[in-house]
């Protein structure tokens, strides 16, 4: 199965020093590197604009740009941003304020599939709700 990956782990992967991971975050990183190589990791245009935001060197930015070059974008169609608001409503009336371009990277994800690959913990509070499933690093000792 194809894996949404999330900013925050395209982040630890793609611009966090290795000596910098938490042994947690190493084996994040190392499920990354397993779903890229079997083919499996997929990436959208949000979580691409948000992994290269914030990047403050012209020849950082553009490093990073040409690696995540090599992965295609879902694209977020007319219907994944209907289903995106739909989320909202249902998150909102159990009482969950997600963001909207959390309830956008659920909506592509559901429509398409795929399971999503995060550290942020509000992705759980989502999946309560909606119809979700979230990829869990498999541990090191596999």
């Amino acid at each position: 199965m194809s894996v949404l990956i999330d900013t925050p782990i395209w982040s630890l992967a793609l611009r966090r020093k290795s000596t910098q991971l938490s042994r947690t975050q190493r084996q994040q990183v190392d499920e990354w590197r397993t779903l890229v190589s079997d083919g499996r990791a997929r990436l959208t245009g949000i979580i691409r604009q948000e992994v290269l935001s914030g990047i403050r060197e012209t020849r950082d930015f553009e490093r990073l740009r040409e690696r995540l070059a090599a992965f295609d974008d879902i694209p977020a169609e007319t219907v994944d941003h209907e289903r995106a608001a739909g989320f909202f409503y249902v998150c909102r009336a159990r009482g969950i304020t997600p963001g909207a371009l959390d309830v956008l990277i659920c909506a592509v994800a559901a429509g398409h599939g795929l399971s999503i690959f995060t550290t942020d913990a509000d992705f759980e509070r989502y999946a309560e709700v909606l119809p979700l499933r979230l990829h869990r690093a498999i541990s090191a000792s596999r």
